[in-house]
């Protein structure tokens, strides 16, 4: 046995053991990552987790009793720190949508390459968001998102960020650049100070691997997070 102390305590829920016993031998060959717990239901993912506070939770979104999109969200409501790899079978849409409502940080199909899977865990424990990748390949599902996040319905009051390829202050600032405003117009509608646009803006250019404001804001038009500018008469 390899030495685990201080890996990735990782929490396995899944129905199938074939499936477990499959992840298992592919994770259990990794230096850094132990597997602390598993659940073959989302009740029981729900239990374990609160009482094993595991640092990544690996979970079949097609769970019994309680689906394992509902057993994130609680978990995640109740264990916020854990991190939550989502993989389905069903590659639908809806289905990468709850997820992200649910607060997963990765979202795979069961059939992924392992170095898919051990790559996902390392990047959500660091505090990645993988599932952005998904978001950003699907624009129906980032358009929803969008919505969400305007209505501010993902962000409970008080309540820490789920999911966001952009924050609604970001989406907010982009918008406002694709009516063609400058940093100095953006600063005075929104009452913040120029040096927060910026700053703002460097955020948008890194998540979305652009390199200038315009790039960002066609990418965000294509994708369907803002609209685009109406042309003058």
């Amino acid at each position: 046995m390899k030495d685990k102390a201080g890996g990735i305590r990782i929490l396995l829920a899944d129905a199938s053991r074939i499936a477990t016993m499959g992840i298992t031998q592919v994770l259990e060959k990794e230096s850094d990552m132990e597997i602390v717990g598993i659940a073959t239901d989302g009740e029981v993912a729900v239990a374990k987790a609160s009482e094993l506070e595991p640092d990544v939770l690996i979970i079949e979104a097609e769970l019994p009793k309680l689906s394992g999109i509902e057993a994130a969200q609680r978990i995640r409501r109740e264990v916020p720190h854990v991190a939550v790899v989502v993989l389905t079978a069903d590659d639908q849409e809806q289905t990468l949508f709850d997820a992200i409502r649910a607060g997963a940080a990765a979202y795979l199909h069961k059939d992924c390459d392992p170095a898919e899977l051990i790559d996902s865990i390392r990047k959500v424990r660091a505090g990645a968001f993988v599932i952005n990748e998904k978001i950003f390949s699907r624009p129906a599902v980032a358009s929803r998102v969008l919505a969400e996040f305007r209505e501010l319905s993902v962000y409970g009051p008080g309540s820490a960020r789920v999911f966001a390829p952009l924050s609604p202050r970001e989406v907010q600032i982009l918008d406002s650049i694709a009516q063609g405003r400058t940093n100095k117009e953006v600063a005075y509608a929104l009452a913040i100070s120029e040096q927060t646009v910026k700053n703002h803006m460097s955020s948008i250019l890194r998540k979305l691997s652009v390199n200038d404001r315009t790039q960002a804001v066609v990418y965000a038009i294509r994708q369907g997070w803002i609209k685009a500018p109406e042309l003058g008469h």
